[in-house]
């Protein structure tokens, strides 16, 4: 089960309410015991339900890779209590007046891309929890790259308007093939609607053919 469609709380904007690794995928409170097995089944990762801050977005406030995940400084201490239960990664809290993490933040086992309005104490936090080079970047000159590109160990698709120096930049960085597209028929914000990993991937229930065979082809799923 490499790729699927599916939802979270109907919903087909399954990745600004998940996020995934190689390891794990977060999802908020509340799903089918059914749903879960379905996407630990095709992430083959541990699936573990939690919120941030009380919140549900979690892949808008959460990255990571399979070092480290961060989290913004609004989690709460039961929260954070959950998540230390659930894995043994490094869970590192981010002290930034930003705390939509998962859009500023694009990172794999590689490297990882990072909003250039982050300072560089915080950069350096992140190199450091991911055990990662974080280089600064835009893509399509916008600096909110978590949201603007969904990257795993074998491929990354960004937003269609990306350029080709940015693009070019970001197969530096996270060393793997990127590749344009769009999610849920035709948003050309690919981490709104995808949760993927090297084993497979969910995307939004409206997203199209065409769409699942470019992120099926990049992602070498």
């Amino acid at each position: 089960m490499p790729i699927i469609l599916d939802d979270i709380y109907g919903s087909p904007n399954v990745g600004v309410y998940g996020f995934s690794n190689e390891t794990i995928c977060v999802v908020p409170l509340g799903l089918s015991p059914k749903k879960i097995e379905r996407f630990h089944n095709c992430l083959n990762a541990d699936v573990f339900e939690c919120s941030i801050g009380g919140s549900a977005v979690l892949g808008a406030l959460v990255t990571g890779n399979s070092q480290g995940i961060l989290v913004p400084h609004t989690i709460r201490d039961y929260e954070m209590k959950r998540m230390k239960k659930a894995t043994n990664l490094k869970i590192q809290t981010l002290q930034s007046k930003w705390t939509a993490l998962g859009n500023l933040i694009l990172a794999n086992d590689y490297g990882a891309v990072v909003d250039p309005r982050l300072p560089d104490q915080i950069i350096d936090r992140i190199s450091k929890t991911l055990q990662v080079e974080a280089v600064k970047g835009e893509v399509y000159g916008l600096p909110f790259v978590g949201s603007l590109v969904v990257a795993t160990n074998k491929g990354a698709i960004a937003h269609p308007k990306i350029t080709e120096e940015e693009k070019e930049k970001i197969q530096e960085i996270l060393q793997v093939p990127v590749s344009v597209g769009t999610v849920n028929g035709g948003v050309p914000y690919p981490r709104s609607g995808l949760l993927a990993n090297s084993s497979g991937a969910i995307a939004g229930n409206l997203t199209s053919g065409p769409e699942l065979m470019e992120i099926s082809q990049t992602m070498g799923l």
